[in-house]
C-alpha cells in the first residue's frame, strides 16, 4: 500500500491506497513542536486500529507547507518504515508545468490539488481550496498551472474578526435562512457564509475570462461542501483531491 500525506498549517491529511483506491484515511492536528517520534507513535497507533502491518506499507510521498514537519515526517517514514518518501514540489519528473515567475513559490499543495483536478476533470479547470486561506489554482486548457489566487480563509477571517471587535462574539459557521441578519449572531453569518460565497463566485468569473473557455471548478478542503452549496460556480467538491494528487505525482515519478 502507498502512504501519501498531506500537511497542512491546520491539519494533517494521511490516506493509505491500494492501487488507484483510497482504502482507509485520517485526519490529525497540525502541531509543528511535535518530534518525529511523537508523530510516529501516532502514526502506528492508527495504523494498529484497522490492522494495517508496517510491513504493508510499500511506499510514500509527503506533501507539506510546514517546513520543520516535512523534515520530521521523511525521519519517521525511513526510520519507523524504512522507506524513502517522494516529497512533493521536490520530484525528478515533475507532472504539471507551472507557468508562473517563481514555480518554486507554488505550494506543493496546490500543485497537487491542480494534478488532482486535472487526473479527474481534464483542463481548463479552477480548483478551489477551502483551508487557512482559501486558494484558486488556474489550470488553462494545454493542461499548465497559470497562476494561484490566494485569499483569506473562511475561519482565519472569522477569527481575525472576533479578535479584532471587541464587542462581536465568536459564532458558528451556520447558513443563516435570510442574508439580512436582524441581531449579531445571525449578522456575522450572514457576513462570513455569504460573503465568501459572493468572494467566491466573483473570482471564479475573472479566473474563467482570463483562461477562456468553459473551466471546470472543483472545490477541495474542510468547508468545501459547506460553501458549494451557496454558489452555482462549482461543479463538483473532491474532499480528497490533495491525497489524489499526492498519489499520481508518487506514480509518475516511479516510472522508468
Amino acid at each position: 500500500m502507498l502512504l501519501c500525506i498531506d500537511i497542512g498549517n491546520t491539519n494533517i491529511k494521511l490516506g493509505l491506497y491500494e492501487g488507484e483506491k483510497l482504502v482507509t484515511h485520517w485526519r490529525i492536528y497540525t502541531d509543528e513542536h511535535k518530534l518525529a517520534d511523537e508523530y510516529a507513535v501516532l502514526l502506528l497507533s492508527l495504523f494498529k486500529s484497522e490492522d494495517i502491518k508496517n510491513e504493508a506499507i510499500s511506499g510514500c510521498a509527503i506533501s507539506s507547507v510546514v517546513p520543520e514537519l516535512t523534515i520530521a515526517f521523511r525521519d519517521l517514514v525511513r526510520r519507523h518504515l524504512n522507506l524513502e518518501p517522494v516529497i512533493v514540489g521536490n520530484v525528478k519528473r515533475p507532472v504539471i508545468h507551472i507557468n508562473t515567475s517563481n514555480p518554486k513559490e507554488v505550494g506543493p499543495d496546490l500543485i497537487a490539488n491542480a494534478v488532482g483536478a486535472v487526473a479527474l476533470y481534464g483542463a481548463p479547470c479552477i480548483v478551489i481550496g477551502f483551508g487557512t486561506a482559501t486558494t484558486f489554482c488556474a489550470i488553462s486548457a494545454s493542461g499548465d498551472l497559470e497562476g494561484v489566487v490566494i485569499a483569506p480563509g473562511v475561519i482565519t477571517a472569522a477569527s481575525s474578526l472576533f479578535q479584532a471587535g471587541a464587542m462581536l462574539p465568536a459564532v458558528d459557521l451556520h447558513k443563516p435562512e435570510k442574508v439580512i441578519g436582524k441581531n449579531t449572531i445571525l449578522s456575522l453569518q450572514s457576513g462570513l457564509i455569504y460573503g465568501f460565497a459572493g468572494l467566491v463566485e466573483g473570482l471564479s468569473a475573472r479566473i474563467k475570462a482570463e483562461l477562456g473557455g468553459d473551466a471546470k471548478v472543483v472545490a477541495t478542503g474542510g468547508l468545501a461542501r459547506l460553501m458549494a452549496d451557496e454558489v452555482d460556480c462549482i461543479d463538483a467538491v473532491e474532499p480528497e483531491l490533495t491525497l489524489l494528487g499526492v498519489r499520481i505525482i508518487y506514480e509518475k515519478n516511479q516510472k522508468g
